[in-house]
C-alpha cells in the first residue's frame, strides 16, 4: 500500500503518479484519508484550514484528486536530481 511517508521519501514526484495513478477524479475526505495513511478528522482538518483543496457541498467535502497531486506536487522538499 503507498503511503505519504513512501511517497515523500522518493526523490523526485514521478511517486506521485503512481500514488494517483489509479484514483477516481473525484475524491470524498475517506478517500483521501485511506489514501494518505491519515485519520479523516486529519483530512477535514487540512480541509478546514485550506492545507489541501477541497470544495464543501451542503456537510460533504470533495476533493478533486488533479488538484490535491498539484498541491503535494507544490510542497514537496524533494530535491531535483543533478546529473
Amino acid at each position: 500500500m503507498w503511503t505519504a511517508a513512501r511517497v515523500f521519501s522518493m526523490t523526485d514526484t514521478d511517486g506521485l503518479d503512481a500514488l494517483f495513478k489509479d484514483q477516481p477524479a473525484s475524491m470524498t475526505a475517506a478517500d483521501v484519508a485511506e489514501l494518505l495513511g491519515l485519520t479523516k478528522q486529519a483530512v477535514y482538518g487540512w480541509l478546514r484550514e485550506g492545507t489541501i483543496p477541497g470544495y464543501k457541498v451542503g456537510s460533504t467535502w470533495f476533493v478533486v484528486r488533479d488538484e490535491l497531486k498539484a498541491t503535494m506536487r507544490a510542497g514537496s522538499n524533494a530535491r531535483p536530481n543533478k546529473e
